[in-house]
């Protein structure tokens, strides 16, 4: 019963925290209602998704139906209604990128992470997905994590790059 009492607790405890941030967020915004696309930007930014009590929170703070903000976060393939990973990866299928193997470097990157595309893995650190295109052809076969571009990421790279970004991860995590 005690371990259910203190799971209880922080489920109620994150969901305040989580509420608290979107205050703050709106009040940035001024409480503008025409900055409900911003204002899910930015929570999304924080939270790496928009889960449901924040948009309903947001709907009852901005007094806007959450009919609307659904269909906001519906609309814009920048939104997401499912958790994502700390880091978005992603792998440019453009045509320039295409001919020049980015299927291989999908697949590596994908053998790497453990995931599909459009998957995000178990410790929610990566989100890997495909890409129509990243508007950098000459530098193809390209891929993105968050804001940094890689042309051409060997295996040895791509090993280097993980490890990296989970072990500055792991170092947050015990200093929080």
């Amino acid at each position: 019963k005690l371990g259910e009492i203190n799971e209880q607790h922080r489920l109620v405890h994150d969901l305040l925290t989580d509420l608290r941030m979107v205050d703050e967020v709106i009040e940035a915004k001024g409480f503008r209602k025409n900055a409900l696309i911003q204002i899910m930007l930015d929570v999304q930014k924080r939270n790496h998704w928009l889960p449901k009590h924040c948009l309903f929170w947001i709907s009852h703070r901005l007094n806007l139906p959450i009919s609307r903000v659904y269909e906001i976060a519906n609309f814009y393939e920048a939104f997401s209604l499912e958790p994502q990973g700390r880091h978005t990866v992603q792998v440019c299928m453009g045509t320039a990128c295409h001919v020049r193997k980015a299927p291989a470097l999908a697949a590596t990157v994908s053998a790497c992470l453990g995931i599909k595309p459009g998957e995000t893995d178990t410790k929610r650190l990566f989100s890997l997905k495909t890409v129509h295109c990243l508007g950098c052809c000459a530098l193809a076969p390209v891929m993105k994590i968050d804001d940094t571009y890689y042309s051409n990421p060997s295996l040895k790279q791509l090993r280097r790059i993980f490890k990296e970004l989970e072990s500055a991860a792991d170092n947050e995590a015990e200093e929080s």
